[in-house]
């Protein structure tokens, strides 16, 4: 029996593996470690909970003790790390703590891989990493050049991988994906922001001129490509995980608005945030030499994604409310407005 250690497990991406994993694989057991912050949701895990092979514990990465014991007393043999601190705005404000997480954090996985002989770690990273990218697209040998406190606190993470797997011979797979959307993304996110704001008739703060592009991939698609890198991806390696859709967030909003049938009036454009990348874009043909390739299309997941969020007021409103309010008010109600789409 697999024996997988998921880190974040309750978070966006991290959670929606383990459906998949216990789904597919009736062979495995998922323990999922997570620290449970504000982007941690055990909501996000409800449907597994009376499963026998599922078990949650309550832990921060960074604690290399407690890690050890969990990894020793269920016997794990493969983590997937998908704990990390996610999202940029925050990390403008915060940096430390994404330095903490997402370096130290992947070194005490790292650690524990390398003391008790694990057959694999699969470190899931981002897109952001390569920087801005004017023409063409990112493959995994080029340069890391990244803009934000997050995406350096990925950097770093990637490194310490690649150390690892040098020096030591930790086996260790890096997965670099491109944005991704789907159920059970915290609304501090662009689409979840931008749904759930337009479903309460509330403005949609666009950065700048809404002409940075982004590459969407469906999370489920995501987590597909994990676990064939689980069984297929070789030691040492980075796979870049893209969507193959690339949008302006300006195309994206009004996307979003048309599904919902919302007035473009509710875009608001907004001072740009610092350091904001014009675009990323990834070459995936290493993954997909190995069979991968996305199999929703945009718009049809993109529907989907909105349909869960306007089924699932219960999920989202909850969180909308305290320190979310707290953060947005920081965020955004400083911003000098640009403009709207009134006209």
């Amino acid at each position: 029996m697999e024996r997988l250690l998921v880190t974040g497990g309750a978070g966006f991406i991290g959670s929606n593996f383990v459906h998949l994993k216990l789904e597919r694989d009736p062979d495995c057991r998922v323990v999922v470690y997570d620290k449970l912050t504000y982007a941690g949701n055990l909501d996000n895990l409800r449907d597994v909970t009376e499963d026998p092979r599922y078990k949650f514990v309550r832990g921060d990465i960074c604690d290399a003790e407690l890690v050890e014991q969990v990894v020793r007393e269920n016997e794990i043999d493969t983590i997937v790390n998908f704990a990390a601190e996610t999202h940029v705005d925050r990390s403008l404000f915060e940096p430390g703590s994404f330095i903490h997480t997402d370096v130290y954090g992947t070194h005490v996985l790292l650690e524990a891989v390398r003391k008790f002989g694990l057959r694999r770690m699969l470190q899931v990273s981002t897109d952001e990493v390569y920087g801005s990218v004017t023409q063409g697209s990112s493959v995994e040998a080029d340069r890391l050049l990244p803009n934000s406190p997050y995406s350096a606190s990925k950097a770093g993470g990637d490194l310490m991988c690649r150390a690892y797997f040098v020096t030591y011979g930790v086996p260790v797979v890096i997965t670099r994906g491109s944005n991704n959307f789907g159920p059970y993304q915290y609304p501090e996110k662009v689409i979840p922001l931008f749904v759930t704001n337009a479903l309460d008739n509330k403005p949609l703060p666009l950065y700048g001129d809404g002409l940075n592009v982004r590459d969407w991939l469906f999370v489920v698609d995501h987590c597909e490509a994990i676990e064939l890198m689980l069984r297929e991806g070789l030691d040492g390696e980075i796979y870049n995980v893209g969507g193959d859709h690339e949008l302006t967030n300006l195309e994206l909003t009004e996307t979003i608005l048309e599904i919902l049938d919302k007035p473009r009036s509710l875009i608001q454009f907004v001072e740009d945030r610092p350091g904001h990348d014009r675009r990323y874009s990834l070459d995936c043909t290493k993954l997909q030499e190995l069979g991968w390739e996305p199999r929703r299309r945009f718009r049809e997941a993109l529907e989907g994604t909105v349909r869960w969020y306007t089924d699932n007021r219960w999920w989202w409103e909850k969180l909308k409310t305290g320190d979310y309010q707290s953060y947005y008010a920081k965020q955004y109600g400083a911003r000098r407005v640009l403009g709207d789409c009134s006209a």
